[in-house]
Order: structure tokens, then C-alpha cells, then sequence
């Protein structure tokens, strides 16, 4: 079997093979590329096919795993985004169908997977998560995406919008926030997490930010381990790269609480999604 992951964001793709072997995996063969989805569903199909087809390259008889963002109708490969702007022509299409005749592929080779629930499958299956049986997955970036595996069922949790103090969760976990506190407590423009580590940038203000932060993310993370009896969480994303310096708060507030769990930053990076868009063919 031959497999291809493929992961589409807003306005990114990335493609490459992939091998799964009993816990071992290989990618190989990775090609990525911008796209603008503001544009007619034409449009975007060819441009996600080219790169898929790149990254195919000569493999005839392939299967295709996607990860993408909801809402989607995933068992039939249907688009139900529409509000956001990007991806507004392909609402209510079968992209499924659309892809594989582009690709001229057979639509019972496409898999969709929400982009949350690939991450967390990937890593459990051959990176950060393989030792939890229960876990939480959590994407921080611009978004907050979210999923919880429980023994071999992985699910989005649509945590973003789950009420939190005085709004919603992804108002204080995200990048967003950091923009918004920075500009509120602070007078200063900044484009996110990123900023805070460039040199030259006040490292009093910079580990005040990160420790509000992570007292957040522990806070909002509570209740949900509780619940889930979770073993660990997994944390991909942009702002993962940054967990050196709001972790130790996130740990610190968890353990104040009578519930410390390892907390592990991806190991598979971006390649997660590729290989979690991918495991339903293991199980069909």
C-alpha cells in the first residue's frame, strides 16, 4: 500500500509519502507549497493536486490521507467551511470527489481527517503520545486546535470555543492573546510568541507574558484531564517551540492542583498530521 499524507491548512499545503510499519514510519519525498484559497474552487483543487502529484510522483496505485480543518463532512469529504473567508468556494462540495478526479484516482482512495485529530493520532502512534493511553493533543498557533484520545479512539475536541474565565478559550491561548496583552498591559505591537524571544526585547515583560500564559494553559487544561483521566498532553504547534519558557508555569499550576502529568512537545513536528492523515488505512 502505497500512502500519501497531506496536510491543508488556510492557506498552506503539505504533502509526502509515507510509510507506516508497525510503529516505525518513514517520510520521504515532502513538498509544500502557499495557496491562496480565496479564489474559485478551480482554482484551489489544481493547486493542491499539483503538489500532490509532485510529491506522488511516479507511485501508481496510491492512498491518500488528508488532514484538514472542520467544519467538514470527513466520512464523505465535504466542505462546510464557509465563513472564514478562505476556502469559501469549495463549501458544500465534495472535495473528495473533486481531488480524485483531478488526480484520477478512484474517491474510495481519499481519506479526510480533522487536522487535530490527525496531530494527536500521529504522535501517538510514533512520536510524543506513544507511551499515554489517555491523552490531550493541543495545537497552539493562531487557532487553538484540540483532541483527546482515549485507548485507540481519537476525537476533536472543539476545545477552542470551550467558555473559559471571561470568554472563550482560545481568547487566552493562542496568539491572539499575546498580541492583545502585550498592546493592553504593555503599549507594545507584536505579532505573536515569536516576538517576545527576539533579542533585544525587555526580558522582564517577555517572561511575565510567558508565565500568564502558562498559568492560563494549565488552568484551561485542568478540568479536562480530570475528566479524561488523562496520562499527558501533547503540544504541537507554533507556540510549542516556545515551552521552555511558559511550561515550568503550566506544570507548576497542574501540580498545585494534585494533578502533575508530563507534558510533551511534538517530536514529529509537521510531519504529525501527514502521518496521522494516514492511519485509517491501517485500520480498514
Amino acid at each position: 500500500m502505497q500512502l500519501i499524507g497531506v496536510d491543508i491548512g488556510g492557506s498552506h499545503i503539505s504533502v509526502a509519502q509515507v510509510i507506516l510499519n508497525n510503529r516505525f514510519v518513514e517520510v520521504s519525498n515532502f513538498h509544500e507549497a502557499d495557496v491562496d484559497t480565496y479564489g474559485d474552487a478551480e482554482s484551489i483543487i489544481s493547486a493542491w493536486s499539483e503538489v500532490i502529484q509532485r510529491a506522488k510522483g511516479d507511485l501508481i496505485d496510491v492512498k491518500i490521507g488528508i488532514a484538514m480543518p472542520g467544519p467538514y463532512d470527513y466520512e464523505n469529504g465535504v466542505s462546510l467551511i464557509k465563513d472564514q473567508g478562505k476556502m469559501a468556494a469549495l463549501y458544500q462540495l465534495s472535495v473528495k470527489n473533486l481531488l480524485a478526479e483531478s488526480l484520477a484516482i478512484p474517491a474510495s482512495q481519499i481519506v479526510f481527517t480533522n487536522d487535530a485529530e490527525a496531530f494527536l493520532s500521529g504522535e501517538s502512534y510514533a512520536g510524543a503520545g506513544k507511551e499515554f493511553q489517555n491523552s490531550i493533543g493541543i495545537t497552539l498557533g493562531t487557532g487553538l486546535g484540540s483532541a483527546i484520545k482515549v485507548h485507540d479512539v481519537v476525537k476533536d475536541a472543539k476545545l477552542w470555543t470551550a467558555p473559559f474565565r471571561d470568554g472563550i478559550a482560545e481568547d487566552y491561548i493562542g496568539t491572539g492573546w499575546f498580541k492583545n496583552q502585550a498592546k493592553q498591559k504593555y503599549n507594545l505591537q507584536i505579532s505573536g510568541a515569536k516576538d517576545l524571544l527576539v533579542e533585544g526585547f525587555d526580558p522582564q515583560i517577555s517572561s511575565e507574558l510567558f508565565a500568564e500564559f502558562g498559568r492560563a494553559l494549565g488552568e484551561f487544561l485542568f478540568p479536562y484531564l480530570i475528566r479524561l483521566h488523562a496520562e499527558g498532553v501533547i503540544l504541537g504547534g507554533k507556540i510549542s517551540l516556545a515551552g521552555d519558557y511558559y511550561l515550568p508555569a503550566t506544570k507548576s499550576y497542574l501540580a498545585t492542583m494534585g494533578y502533575p502529568v508530563p507534558i510533551n512537545v511534538s517530536e514529529l513536528g509537521e510531519q504529525s498530521a501527514l502521518i496521522g492523515a494516514c492511519l485509517p488505512f491501517l485500520n480498514k
